[in-house]
């Protein structure tokens, strides 16, 4: 299956966006099924290879994943990749100047792997809720960016 693809134009800079983006402590504030994000594996907690705790809710279930930032390069592009569970999702996201700089364009894309009963619910709920969940999300981010000082 190919990645879940969304975009979204921000009035801020790139810079700007990109910084909230890739502050994962902001997660829950702009992603409806992230309820926490702490901090993990000792690393670093913000740039390439750090690590974070990252509890979900899908449907009734909790999920719990560790998600590490595989690659890390301001104010442009970031990936951060599941590492473990039975569901891992895979997330790259661009952040692109629009016109005279002041405006951003990001896109995210989505992908999973499957383990164990990941297999079974990536297709019948993962994939189903992310692609009703996303379009909200980055309206939530753009809401909260245009509406910073």
């Amino acid at each position: 299956m190919s990645a879940i693809r969304q975009s979204v134009e921000i009035s801020r800079r790139p810079e700007d966006v990109f910084s909230y983006l890739t502050d994962t402590s902001h997660m829950p504030e702009w992603q409806e099924s992230a309820l926490s994000v702490t901090p993990a594996g000792g690393g670093p907690t913000g740039g390439l290879g750090s690590r974070v705790m990252v509890t979900r809710q899908m449907g009734r279930r909790r999920m719990p994943m560790t998600m590490e930032m595989s690659e890390y390069d301001p104010p442009r592009r970031f990936r951060m990749d599941g590492i473990d569970g039975p569901v891992r999702g895979h997330v790259q996201g661009t952040v692109e100047p629009i016109g005279d700089g002041e405006r951003s364009r990001v896109t995210l894309d989505l992908d999973f792997e499957s383990h164990g009963i990941g297999k079974v619910l990536v297709p019948l709920m993962v994939r189903p809720h992310v692609k009703k969940e996303l379009p909200k999300n980055e309206q939530h981010l753009k809401d909260i960016l245009e509406a910073r000082p």
